[in-house]
């Protein structure tokens, strides 16, 4: 196909830079704002194409030569050709739009950024027969190290030829905060352990099970639980334990900094709600700030860690989806002077997101993987009375266009 030359606009959500070829918008991956390039169109739509780079004629003074040597192959990064200070930029500029798209009206420029090292920072990991996925391909990429690994990740990488390695799908976790039995560091990841017939049943009661006991709740009735597949890990101030298989968040660095400052906005409160609360991560730095936590969460296995996490705190645990808790639980619980919200990426449920507005919180933290359906919420609530105090990009995720939030609202009382 004929070659055509192009000067990229501005960086958008996807990581793709956007310009113009005779009036038609032409997204072009691994390209940075400002850059002349000449570029192959490979597909075409009604509305737009998308091109790849052939020659860079006009580079960005922020393109930067990528380290790793399956950039542009592996399907993970696709933003290390930045220069990191100028990454974390852009990612706040696509954040603001997205706001901005919704009619959310916060200043770019006072978006906060929670930042961490942009290598060797990620300590969940998945390998798929050894190895990574090929962009867009079944290929599997049988990488010997990832920059954006942790130590132990790359630990196992470099001391496990690819053909050595566990085959199938595969969960690992491994940071310098993750702690064996003894609460020393591990030198290598927990490693997902495929366990046939040998699931541990926790049932909440009176009565203590091997380890933990547990407080009689009739809205949470317990679940099963894998020893094999536990994770423990230092947080700040405190420890937390997971399922490997289950979600935690990547970037432990950047984590903290998250943890740390949610407390920090926290009021001093007699209740507040933890909706969406999986293992009760946010959970147990909220107990810092209020006589009793109530938490939300439908997956009943992290639940069964959060009980864990949250022993010895004044909490109440609802196994069930912030749907079913809204029609079946909200009226007879207390008022909630503040509320952490955490939602999947579809983002909140429209019972919960009505919830909200008729809860009459006085304060909202709202955290989100996905910044299109965090800014339609987030509009809502402004519409129905309440006023955005602060915002941040949560920066987990370096060498990608990967955006997550978090925003702080107050009910507008005036």
């Amino acid at each position: 196909m004929e070659l055509k030359n192009i000067i990229t606009d501005k960086i958008v959500f996807g990581g793709n830079c956007i310009g113009k070829i005779n009036g038609k918008n032409v997204f072009v991956p691994y390209a940075a704002p400002g850059e002349k390039l000449e570029v192959r169109i490979t597909e075409q739509k009604n509305d737009y194409d998308i091109a790849e780079i052939v020659n860079i004629l006009e580079p960005s003074e922020n393109r930067v030569k990528p380290e790793c040597p399956y950039y542009g192959i592996c399907g993970g990064c696709n933003m290390m050709h930045i220069s990191p200070d100028r990454q974390t930029e852009y990612r706040k500029e696509m954040l603001w739009e997205m706001l901005s798209n919704n009619g959310v009206d916060f200043p770019l420029e006072k978006i906060q950024a929670v930042t961490g090292p942009d290598k060797g920072y990620r300590s969940r990991f998945q390998l798929t027969d050894g190895g990574l996925s090929e962009k867009r391909k079944n290929t599997i990429i049988p990488v010997e190290k990832c920059l954006c690994a942790e130590a132990p990740i790359n630990k196992y990488l470099q001391e496990n030829l690819p053909e050595q390695r566990i085959k199938g799908r595969i969960h690992f976790f491994g940071s310098e905060r993750a702690l064996d039995n003894e609460g020393n560091a591990l030198e290598l990841p927990v490693i997902e352990k495929q366990v046939e017939k040998t699931v541990q049943k926790i049932i909440q009661s009176k009565k203590s099970t091997k380890k933990y006991k547990f407080k009689e709740n009739k809205y949470f009735s317990g679940t099963a639980a894998s020893p094999e597949n536990e994770v423990t890990v230092r947080v700040s101030d405190k420890k937390l334990t997971f399922d490997v298989r289950g979600f935690f968040q990547s970037n432990m660095f950047v984590f903290e900094k998250t943890c740390n400052l949610i407390r920090d906005l926290l009021f001093e409160s007699e209740n507040i709600l933890d909706m969406y609360s999986g293992c009760g991560s946010l959970s147990v730095f909220a107990a810092d700030k209020a006589k009793k936590v109530t938490l939300v969460e439908h997956n009943r296995d992290a639940l069964v860690f959060a009980e864990r996490n949250m022993a010895g705190k004044n909490h109440i645990s609802y196994g069930m989806s912030g749907e079913n808790w809204v029609k079946n639980c909200s009226a007879a619980c207390p008022h909630f002077e503040s509320i952490i919200i955490d939602p999947p990426r579809s983002g909140m449920e429209r019972p919960v997101l009505n919830y909200l507005i008729n809860s009459g919180a006085y304060q909202i933290i709202s955290m989100s993987c996905d910044p299109a359906t965090h800014a339609r919420d987030i509009s809502r609530l402004i519409r129905n009375g309440y006023e955005i105090k602060s915002v941040y990009l949560l920066d987990f995720y370096p060498n990608t266009s990967h955006i997550e939030s978090l925003i702080e609202l107050r009910k507008n009382i005036d």
